[in-house]
């Protein structure tokens, strides 16, 4: 039987009118290991829901493969402890596990925790190269778009989420958890899953921008990365350097764009 995204808990409500009784649905958060051929690549803390998609994400954004056709089977094994999401490569990829191994827990804020050296840290990535545009009002409506498919969130109120802008189309992909690394994996694993390039469209999230988000847009081709609150420094840097457009603030029907500002055409944005 496959873990619950959320339980109901019991708790006691205190307002300015009195107290009382109440249940609220909270996220579950369980250890994911991510195992490639036997072998345990991360440990992540990650609500248990879509993790097929965890897995391809991952396997991508941390180039333990460049191409889904090169995973062969996907098995998802419940334990007392939590979940194993197995994945089987080809064999011309399973030495690039090694190159990346991971031996540490990962906690839900930090997407880099358990990489052995400071390289792996700081690790090249490709440079984007898309003719992707997007209109100021797309960008600026992003995080309104998104929201209605948080279903997650709406429930719990703890959750991040990243989705998938396509260009005079709106959000046509979303996914949640309670890292914004991880719904990030989510998504792309979804969109490759599905057969659909991510460099078609923008990922809106639901965070902060830092660094591990540009290093898995870039490796997944994402041009735009949208995001409701700030990027870090060394993430703007990154982005930069990646030729990724980043814009953030993306709320109240405003943003501001801090990198490769070609890509959003400009004009006027009406705040309703």
């Amino acid at each position: 039987m496959r873990m619950r995204t959320h339980v109901s808990t019991p708790g006691r409500a205190h307002r300015a009118e009195g107290a009382r009784d109440i249940h609220r649905a909270l996220p579950e958060e369980v250890p994911v290991a991510l195992v490639f051929n036997g072998t345990t690549q991360a440990v992540m803390m990650a609500t248990p829901g879509d993790l097929g998609d965890f897995l391809r994400g991952f396997a991508l954004t941390e180039a333990v493969v460049t191409d889904l056709a090169q995973i062969s089977e996907i098995e998802i094994v419940e334990h007392p402890q939590g979940l194993e999401a197995r994945a089987w490569l080809s064999e011309d990829r399973a030495h690039a596990m090694l190159a990346r191994r991971r031996s540490a827990t990962g906690p839900i804020g930090c997407g880099l925790c358990g990489i052995d050296s400071l390289e792996q840290a700081a690790r090249p990535v490709p440079r984007v190269r898309s003719d992707l545009r997007l209109t100021a009002r797309d960008v600026a409506g992003a995080s309104d778009a998104l929201r209605p498919h948080q279903t997650l969130h709406q429930l719990t109120g703890a959750t991040h989420a990243a989705g998938f802008l396509v260009p005079g189309a709106g959000i046509a992909f979303a996914r949640e958890d309670v890292g914004r690394h991880n719904a990030l994996d989510k998504l792309i694993g979804a969109l490759l899953h599905q057969g659909i390039d991510p460099a078609s469209g923008a990922v809106v999230m639901t965070s902060r921008v830092s660094i591990e988000l540009v290093q898995k847009c870039a490796l997944a081709g994402i041009a735009i990365l949208i995001a409701v609150s700030a990027p870090t420094a060394a993430a703007l840097r990154l982005a930069e350097e990646a030729g990724i457009t980043l814009a953030a603030f993306a709320r109240n029907g405003a943003f501001d764009v801090f990198s490769h500002p070609h890509r959003i055409i400009d004009e006027a944005v009406h705040v309703a």
